[in-house]
């Protein structure tokens, strides 16, 4: 029975009510590994997939999971239901690079309004 303990069964929601999963994972996995298999799940044909771990978000219980902790560390007491599927909701963070070079593209535009009455 220890090692069934051990194990947690996951479901990954993705922003479009898609599912991945459930799979299986050892509590000893860190967060990070948990990202790794998303991106090696993530179904080919949906739009603005992430590229890299960094561009995924995986929130569990309303809190955002750091990369270095496991999911031992990180399992919620209220959703520990022996034997059922946690579900964890993925969130797809756009490269902050487009974000920049959008902002860079832009010429920095001066707004003063006079105004006589």
């Amino acid at each position: 029975m220890a090692g069934v303990q051990d194990q947690l069964e996951i479901k990954f929601r993705l922003t479009d009510g898609s599912d991945i999963g459930p799979k299986s994972f050892p509590t000893a996995t860190s967060v990070a590994t948990l990202k790794e298999s998303i991106l090696a799940q993530w179904p080919k044909g949906k739009d603005n997939g992430p590229r890299t771990v960094k561009d995924v978000k995986i929130i569990s219980a309303g809190k955002i999971l750091e990369n270095s902790r496991t999911l031992g560390e990180c399992q919620s007491p209220l959703c520990d239901i022996p034997g059922g599927v946690t579900t964890m909701h993925v969130v797809v963070q756009p490269p902050s690079q487009e974000k920049e070079k959008k902002a860079a593209s832009q010429p920095k535009q001066s707004k003063c309004v006079c105004v006589i009455l």
